[in-house]
């Protein structure tokens, strides 16, 4: 199948966009989306974000009187993605198999390319089209983090950046935050003098004993991701650190948690004599959904009017999603297709893409439902 999307996604992947080398591929959007006749703008972030480029949002001017809509995707991939190269194999997208694909997400903007040029060849009345590309997706929500939102003019907007077949909504995601815990404790001479040491390793293992971790319920889970201490087998350990995150999608159980791992940090390192650093990051808030929301209503319309059945999920992940709802502008992650991201097996159907813009062009069409105030 050599289809306009197949080729525009193809033409994408080629060039490497790993998290904060994306400029590249920037300037390859800010050419194609202008010569469509899309309005370009693009702030400062990168000053602030160390990326490789700025957050971009291109306007596609429509019917004043509809309730203007933005889509979302990041620009950014995970490594391996130097040097992709895709194959198509029975209407399916892979890479040669040395690298990812990239498709999360260079398939969604293919998506928003593909629905621009349909829009344009059928002549569609439709709202002003808001087309929104973060840089640094993959490595914290760094572009969506950093991006004012008094710049997007839509109170709502889709964010195709989900993976599985076509037809999902996540309606609620989790709070996310990483931590940082060092334990200072005192080396002495494992063999000869133990007693005169204190063993950072042991009060570390004494904490993670007594913190609660791993699927707590359905909807928080924590994890030690990294231990590190100790320099010799005949030293008492002086240091230790250990670095992790906790997830919820209930905010309440979050903060239950985060407190759990204060409390038993400071008893223990009491108990021992230790000074301990316990640092924290929230990277992102999560948000929920009801699935009787009139947005999400809105989206199940145009899902079934494209002839797909909607799915509702509650998602373990975080994504731009969860940065726009943040700052005010109500947002909906939809799957686009793509399966196994991040491994060398990613790969995406070219039918799941098509899906997608017929959902998006249902959405769109839909707008005339909802004046702009």
């Amino acid at each position: 199948m050599n289809s306009r999307i197949t080729q525009m996604l193809c033409e994408m992947v080629r060039i490497d966009s790993e998290s904060g080398d994306e400029r590249i591929f920037h300037n390859y959007l800010k050419t194609t989306f202008t010569n469509l006749g899309l309005k370009c703008i693009e702030d400062a972030s990168l000053k602030k974000t160390g990326l490789g480029a700025n957050n971009l949002i291109f306007i596609l001017e429509g019917d004043k009187t509809q309730e203007p809509l933005f889509f979302s995707s990041h620009s950014d991939t995970v490594k391996p993605g130097k040097g992709i190269e895709p194959v198509i194999v029975d209407g399916v997208v892979y890479s040669k198999g040395e690298t990812i694909l990239g498709a999360d997400d260079k398939a969604g903007i293919a998506i928003m390319l593909e629905v621009i040029h349909r829009l344009k060849e059928a002549a569609t009345l439709h709202p002003t089209l808001e087309f929104v590309i973060t840089p640094g997706e993959e490595i914290g929500l760094i572009g969506a983090q950093a991006l004012d939102m008094s710049s997007i003019r839509s109170r709502f907007g889709i964010v195709l950046d989900s993976a599985g077949p076509v037809g999902a909504m996540t309606l609620a995601s989790p709070t996310l935050s990483t931590y940082t815990l060092e334990i200072e404790g005192k080396a002495a001479h494992a063999g000869l003098e133990p007693e005169q040491g204190i063993s950072a390793l042991e009060v570390l293992a004494k904490i993670m004993a007594n913190l609660p971790h791993g699927r707590i319920n359905s909807e928080t889970t924590s994890n030690f991701g990294t231990v590190e201490g100790g320099v010799a087998s005949n030293v008492v350990a002086d240091a230790a650190v250990l670095t992790g995150e906790i997830r919820s999608i209930n905010f309440d159980q979050f903060e239950g948690i985060r407190q759990i791992y204060r409390n038993t940090i400071d008893t223990t390192s009491k108990i021992y004599g230790t000074t301990v650093r316990f640092e924290e990051e929230i990277k992102c808030y999560g948000y929920r959904f009801d699935q009787h929301d009139a947005d999400v209503e809105r989206v199940t319309r145009a899902m079934m009017k494209a002839g797909i059945t909607p799915r509702y999920e509650v998602s373990g992940g975080g994504s731009d999603a969860n940065v726009f709802n943040q700052k005010g502008k109500k947002a909906i992650n939809i799957s686009i297709g793509y399966e196994e991201i991040h491994t060398v097996n990613e790969y995406i159907p070219i039918a799941a893409m098509e899906e997608a813009v017929d959902v998006c062009l249902a959405l769109i069409e839909s707008s005339s439902e909802v004046k702009h105030v």
